[in-house]
């Protein structure tokens, strides 16, 4: 279970055999619902990458890379039907 010290939020992953991960979260005031995908890639410099190349084919990106206070690098993109994608390094 994580729990930020900066913002009334907690998350708890579940840890598939495959390697993939699934995150519950919870954040007092946001309603039950599919937050965003995640997929995570190699490094932070192919967070990079991935995310230019999809801001020259102009994909919305949400947010810029960053560094997470939980400590994960990631960006988060919107496909063209709003939904949210997270790259993470």
């Amino acid at each position: 279970m994580y729990s930020s010290s900066k913002r009334d939020f907690k998350s708890c992953f579940l840890s598939l055999g495959s390697g993939a991960r699934v995150e519950l979260m919870t954040s007092p005031g946001e309603p039950p619902r599919p937050a965003h995908l995640a997929v995570s890639v190699a490094s932070r410099e192919a967070v990079d990458r991935l995310v230019k190349a999809m801001e020259a084919d102009g994909v919305r990106i949400v947010s810029a890379p960053r560094l997470t206070g939980d400590a994960y690098y990631e960006a988060v993109i919107a496909d063209t039907e709003g939904n949210l994608l997270e790259i993470t390094s």
